[in-house]
């Protein structure tokens, strides 16, 4: 098939709900992707901070391929031990002394409202099921999670949403503070909001939202879904904030491109749950948890982690130091970084194709980079050039 057969196939069969790039991705390697007509992309999207290792990595494949000749799937009736080694390695690498296993980022948000407001209903009783989140936020398409999404253009078609989610200004702990009461059971926040635009939250945030939820019995929550496992520079970005939550979401880069979210809890909160409260057919399978496994052994070691700091304070040098007016600003934690432009960043997206570069927007006039985790020195130089060509282009 040609790759006008193959766009025209989708275009006659998959539902158009998203707007794709005119070409067709055909394999890749490393931070690198190929289409179907040889053309090759640095990848500073990486399925949308996904991709953390990037591609044909040695260790996912050789675990992908020594269970895949075993067992796939039996379902959570059955005692599988690829995601009891897993939820050990997310534990022993966290705060967390439970964890329970999902499909996506969606899913892990919607389990952590759900555990939220059984803990809530258990200690408090009926009155306690509030959840704050915040401006600028993304936490998933599903009801529960685009109630707390608070973007027009996703909400208003679907409404009414789940309701008793009230929405706080970002990094504004007294705006907070002054929405938040004893009815509320949990906060929701991103450590680093990415679809937002990459906003980083204020450490002195972060602190107050864990005493005001100290103050008024409430869970707090991290959502880590984009912005954990790595991509800041520490395992989990609240380890680099010194806040330790009481649930953490995490998912995209989870199990390196498989289908994995997870929910990570403390005692007190795994405790409320018991047998049928919640579940998931798919979900810690052996196939996907033997593929995360090798992942989070990857991604935890602090060799890894020390690489991820040093090219992502490479990475911010080189993008401060372009030279051009359509910067306006560079921000974030890690390899995970955000540009506002005075041009709409879909123009330097397109742009990105005819250079050999994948990009992607954060908002209208936010570009996002977040490439695979093993990124190098070389390759960041070769995005700069790139970048800046564009830059003089437009």
């Amino acid at each position: 098939m040609t790759t006008n057969d193959i766009i025209d196939l989708e275009q006659q069969y998959v539902l158009g709900t998203y707007t794709r790039a005119p070409f067709v991705l055909d394999h890749g390697q490393g931070c690198w992707v190929y289409d179907t007509d040889g053309n090759a992309y640095l990848d500073c999207v990486a399925g949308i901070a996904v991709n953390a290792l990037g591609y044909g990595d040695p260790a996912l494949i050789a675990a992908l391929t020594q269970q895949a000749n075993t067992l796939w799937h039996v379902s959570n009736l059955y005692h599988t031990a690829p995601h009891a080694r897993l939820a050990r390695q997310l534990c022993e690498t966290s705060f967390a002394n439970r964890v329970f296993f999902c499909n996506s980022g969606a899913e892990a948000n919607e389990g952590a409202f759900k555990f939220a407001r059984k803990w809530a209903m258990d200690q408090y009783g009926p009155e306690k099921h509030a959840i704050v989140a915040f401006t600028g936020a993304f936490h998933g398409r599903t009801f529960g999670a685009l109630a707390a999404t608070p973007r027009e253009k996703y909400q208003a078609p679907f409404r009414p949403l789940l309701p008793g989610v009230r929405i706080a200004p970002f990094n504004d702990l007294a705006g907070t503070a002054g929405i938040m009461g004893d009815d509320v059971c949990a906060v929701v926040v991103e450590p680093v909001q990415g679809e937002g635009g990459v906003h980083p939250a204020n450490p002195d945030f972060l602190h107050g939202l864990r005493d005001l939820c100290a103050r008024h019995n409430a869970l707090l929550i991290f959502d880590e879904v984009q912005c954990g496992l790595g991509r800041t520079g520490t395992l989990w970005a609240y380890q680099g904030y010194g806040v330790t939550p009481d649930l953490l979401t995490t998912a995209k880069p989870l199990a390196g491109g498989l289908p994995m979210g997870a929910v990570l809890m403390t005692a007190r909160v795994a405790d409320v749950m018991h047998p049928g409260d919640h579940g998931s057919t798919f979900a810690g399978s052996p196939l996907v948890a033997s593929v995360a496994e090798a992942v989070l052994a990857r991604v935890a070691e602090p060799a890894f982690l020390a690489d991820v700091t040093a090219q992502g304070a490479y990475l911010k040098k080189r993008l401060e130091e372009l030279d051009t007016p359509h910067i306006t600003d560079v921000r974030g934690r890690g390899l995970m970084m955000g540009l506002d432009l005075d041009v709409p960043a879909a123009d330097v997206v397109n742009a990105g194709y005819r250079h050999g570069l994948l990009l992607v927007a954060a908002g209208p006039n936010t570009l996002r980079l977040v490439p695979p985790l093993v990124i190098s020195a070389a390759e960041i130089d070769l995005l700069i050039e790139r970048l800046s060509a564009i830059f003089q282009e437009l």
